[in-house]
C-alpha cells in the first residue's frame, strides 16, 4: 500500500501528501469494511465517490468513524448497512489543499529581438511559482482516472509554455532589453495571468509567479558592468583619469618605472594647476565682493558685480555703494 495506511481497509488515510509535490491521490482500495476509520491530516480534503458521483467532501482534520460519522453525510449512501462479510464499495480521493512552491528556469536561451542584434538577444530567466487546487470537480474530471497527480506533471505543462510567454511579455510595450530586471514585476504578472488561465482548465490555479533573475551572455554582462562603472564615476573624463591612475598603480609596483613616474609627475602638475586656479578664482571673488575701505566707492558692485565707475549707486541693481 506504500503511503496509505490500513492494508485491510480499516484505516482510510493518505500519509505521503506532504512531500511538497503531491496534489491528488486515490485511495488504492475500493472497499471500505465495517469499523473503518477516516484520518484527515491538515492541508488535505477527502472526497467520497460512488458510481462516479461525488457523495461528500470532508475537510476538517481529525479521525472519523466511517459508519457513524461519514456515511450519514453521504448523499445516496445515508442508509448503508455493513454486512457481516461485505463492505461498502466506495472510492475515496484525497486532495492536497496546500500551496505548492516550485522553481522554474529556461532550459535553453530565448532569443529576444533587439536593435543591432540580427539573431536576437539570447537570455535565460529563473524564478519560482506557487500552485494549488482551485476546483475539485474540474480536477476530478481531468485527473481522477490517473489515480494520482503531482506538481512534476504540472511543472512540465508550465515549462512547455514559458518560452513563448517570456517572449510575449518581454517584447510587449518596448521594454529595455538590457535592463529586464527593472520590468520583472510587470513581466511576471502577465505570465502569471496567462498560466492561470491555462491551469484552471484542469482545476488548478497559480497564486504567484516570480522572476528572480535574468541572465545575459558574458559579453553583454561585461558591457553592462563597464557602463555601470562609467555612470558611477560621473563622466568619461573622470573615468579615464581613474582608469589611468589604476593602471599606473598596477604597472608601477614598488619602483613605479620611468613611465609611471612621468605620469605621476604630469598628474601632480595638473592637480597643482587646478588648485592654483581655484585659489585665484576665490581671491578674485572675495576682492570683487568686498567693499572698499574708508567708505570709498568700490570698483564693482558688491551685490551684482557691475562696474561702478565711481558712482554712489549701482547702475544695474541700485545698491548704495558709498
Amino acid at each position: 500500500m506504500g503511503i496509505f495506511g490500513g492494508q485491510l481497509a480499516n484505516v482510510v488515510e493518505w500519509t505521503g501528501f506532504n512531500d511538497g509535490v503531491s496534489i491528488f491521490r486515490k485511495w488504492p482500495n475500493d472497499e471500505i469494511k465495517k469499523g473503518s476509520r477516516l484520518i484527515l491530516h491538515a492541508g488535505q480534503d477527502a472526497i467520497f465517490m460512488y458510481n462516479g458521483k461525488v457523495e461528500g467532501i470532508f475537510k476538517d482534520e481529525g479521525a472519523y468513524d466511517i459508519e457513524s460519522q461519514i456515511i450519514p453525510f453521504l448523499s445516496t449512501l445515508k442508509g448503508f448497512k455493513f454486512g457481516f462479510n461485505s463492505g461498502m464499495r466506495c472510492e475515496v480521493l484525497f486532495v492536497n489543499t496546500k500551496d505548492i512552491t516550485l522553481r522554474w528556469g529556461t532550459k535553453n536561451p530565448i532569443a529576444i529581438a533587439a536593435n543591432g542584434l540580427p539573431g536576437g538577444l539570447p537570455i535565460r530567466a529563473f524564478g519560482n511559482y506557487v500552485i494549488k487546487v482551485a476546483d475539485y470537480m474540474t480536477l476530478l474530471e481531468n485527473v481522477a482516472g490517473a489515480g494520482e497527480y503531482n506538481a512534476t506533471q504540472v511543472s512540465e505543462r508550465i515549462e512547455s509554455m514559458l518560452s513563448q510567454l517570456l517572449m510575449k511579455w518581454i517584447t510587449k510595450e518596448g521594454k529595455d532589453m538590457f535592463n529586464l530586471q527593472a520590468n520583472a514585476f510587470d513581466i511576471s504578472k502577465g505570465i502569471k495571468d496567462d498560466i492561470d488561465m491555462d491551469l484552471r482548465k484542469i482545476g488548478l490555479t497559480i497564486s504567484d509567479f516570480t522572476i528572480t533573475s535574468f541572465s545575459y551572455p558574458e559579453q553583454i554582462q561585461a558591457m553592462q558592468e563597464k557602463a555601470a562603472a562609467q555612470a558611477m564615476v560621473g563622466d568619461v573624463n573622470k573615468y579615464t583619469q581613474i582608469a589611468a591612475a589604476d593602471s599606473m598603480g598596477k604597472s608601477g609596483g614598488a619602483g613605479g618605472g620611468i613611465a609611471s613616474q612621468m605620469m605621476n609627475a604630469a598628474m601632480g602638475i595638473q592637480l597643482g594647476n587646478q588648485m592654483v586656479n581655484q585659489m585665484n578664482q576665490a581671491q578674485a571673488g572675495a576682492a570683487q565682493a568686498a567693499p572698499a575701505a574708508g567708505g570709498a566707492v568700490p570698483k564693482f558692485c558688491p551685490n551684482c558685480g557691475t562696474p561702478t565707475n565711481g558712482a554712489n549707486f549701482c547702475s544695474n541693481c541700485g545698491t548704495k555703494l558709498a
